[in-house]
């Protein structure tokens, strides 16, 4: 079984898959005018939005959320899988992924905010809305609505605890069955909270995370602050193959380093534009650059602070796959958590092991309640305008999930994994179809982006004046903004 599920992850990636998401980052990044680049003081301000109602999140929130996602084991194992098989070049593609990521981030979640509906009180939208509304397109959306739900709330779930369980036992002894029964009721205290205890917590939990694990690779690099400079060095020459010990790997490197940063990211699946469109704000494209924005501090920042940290402690074995062992600076240790363990070891000793079990716990358990999100979201739009006992469905995935959360603690981590790149492929290949079809509404709201913010006004969204259909929600506002305005003149 674990033979057909690796097979099955090898043939959705493949390598004319992993050039794709740089030539689809690219494409994006020409056609907005390097938009990740241009506006990073819009992206700075927007993140701190906390203007929220009781149909939508804030943008805040909805960042935390995303990164709650965004931010997990990708961020850790994930690193050090690529660095694994790849060398410490795949950690320069890690950031050319990111980059062109942020443009395609940008891309999907604008057409999520474009397209988004309010249901049942609440803002729902992601690529079934757009897929639905921008490309007309059912089917489709149906098919990746399903997908979502089967690949977040069960097969890349397994991943997470699978994480947590792992870590958890090696740290402290305690057996998986024990962790998967905890983070079985945790997450249901939460998830049958609804979106916004999720968003609640996330807005919460993220930031202390991030920054606890940040303060604490900043420690490790202090220590060893003369050699930061040479791992500059390697990471750049072994990406383009100048380095004599990893000049070999440069296919690898690009290969390990897109599709890591890729499962770390997400940037072009779509599973990242659900928190998007529950934001609370008067232009899409205010949402497009805040999460935009959490792709740069997914990447450059979480996953090379792991990278680094494992780089200048030597802390890291390269065996690419089928190929000759080229470094075995650390014998016997399969690349994952583990390598992060030991680098923070060497600089506080004894304090490697139960500091990254506990910010796996929260990395990988903020993870959870984004997927569940997704695929709630995903169910809502399912279910929508159907005569059914909606909360006898929901508690149905609910459970469904839950029992997923615990099989994930006890299963092998090599299928877990397996069967998340599965599950995220085959998402991220009906998406960038979609968005690729389906770009022009994301480029004309940044274009009216602009030229609001150029004449000075807070800008403010009209598809009806951008020639832009199906964005039933947002035409909705400016019918209710106009007929208020001619009240007032009365």
């Amino acid at each position: 079984m674990e033979d057909i599920v690796s097979w099955i992850s090898g043939l959705v990636w493949n390598q004319y898959f992993i050039y794709s998401f740089l030539i689809v980052g690219l494409i994006f990044t020409i056609a907005t005018r390097f938009v990740q680049v241009t506006h990073l003081k819009d992206m700075f301000q927007l993140i701190f939005n906390r203007k929220a109602t009781e149909s939508g999140i804030s943008s805040f929130q909805a960042i935390s959320m995303s990164l709650g996602s965004r931010v997990g084991t990708g961020n850790i194992a994930g690193v050090v899988t690529a660095i694994a098989l790849g060398g410490p070049g795949a950690v320069f593609w890690m950031w050319v992924m990111s980059f062109l990521g942020a443009a395609t981030s940008f891309i999907e979640i604008t057409l999520a905010q474009i397209y988004k509906s309010k249901q049942n009180g609440e803002y729902r939208g992601g690529p079934p809305y757009y897929i639905e509304k921008g490309l007309g397109m059912k089917r489709l959306a149906i098919a990746y609505a399903i997908l979502t739900i089967v690949a977040n709330g069960f097969l890349l779930m397994n991943i997470q605890s699978n994480t947590i369980a792992v870590s958890m036992q090696g740290a402290f002894g305690i057996q998986p069955v024990f962790v998967g029964l905890f983070l079985v009721g945790l997450l249901a205290l939460i998830i049958f909270g609804g979106t916004k205890r999720i968003a609640k917590t996330a807005e919460v939990a993220v930031p202390f995370m991030a920054v606890g694990y940040l303060v604490v690779c900043a420690i490790v690099l202090i220590a060893n602050f003369s050699v930061i400079p040479e791992i500059f060095e390697l990471i750049i020459s072994s990406a383009f193959g100048i380095n004599s010990t990893f000049g070999g790997l440069v296919g690898s490197a690009i290969a390990w380093g897109v599709q890591r940063g890729f499962f770390s990211n997400a940037a072009g699946s779509g599973g990242e534009t659900y928190e998007g469109a529950a934001a609370e704000v008067s232009h899409p494209a205010k949402q497009g650059f805040v999460q935009a924005f959490a792709v740069y501090i997914d990447t450059w920042i979480i996953c090379s602070a792991t990278a680094f940290m494992v780089l200048i402690t030597g802390m890291f074995n390269v065996h690419p796959s089928g190929g000759e062992v080229v470094v075995t600076n650390v014998p016997g240790v399969v690349a994952g958590a583990t390598n992060v363990q030991l680098a923070v070891d060497q600089v506080i000793s004894g304090f490697g092991y139960p500091f990254l079990a506990i910010a796996l716990l929260f990395f990988c358990f903020t993870t959870m309640m984004s997927y569940y999100y997704k695929s709630e979201t995903s169910l809502a739009y399912l279910v929508r305008g159907k005569k059914i006992n909606r909360l006898w469905v929901g508690n149905i995935l609910k459970a469904l999930v839950l029992v997923f959360v615990f099989t994930g603690s006890i299963v092998a981590t090599s299928t877990a994994w397996a069967l998340g790149d599965i599950g995220l492929g085959s998402m991220a290949y009906l998406n960038i179809f979609a968005i690729i079809l389906l770009r022009k509404p994301a480029l004309k709201a940044l274009k009216d982006y602009r030229e609001q913010r150029k004449a000075g006004i807070d800008p403010e969204f009209d598809p009806v004046k951008l020639h832009i259909k199906n964005a039933d929600f947002w035409e909705g506002q400016t019918k209710n903004k106009g007929e208020f305005s001619k009240r007032k003149v009365q």
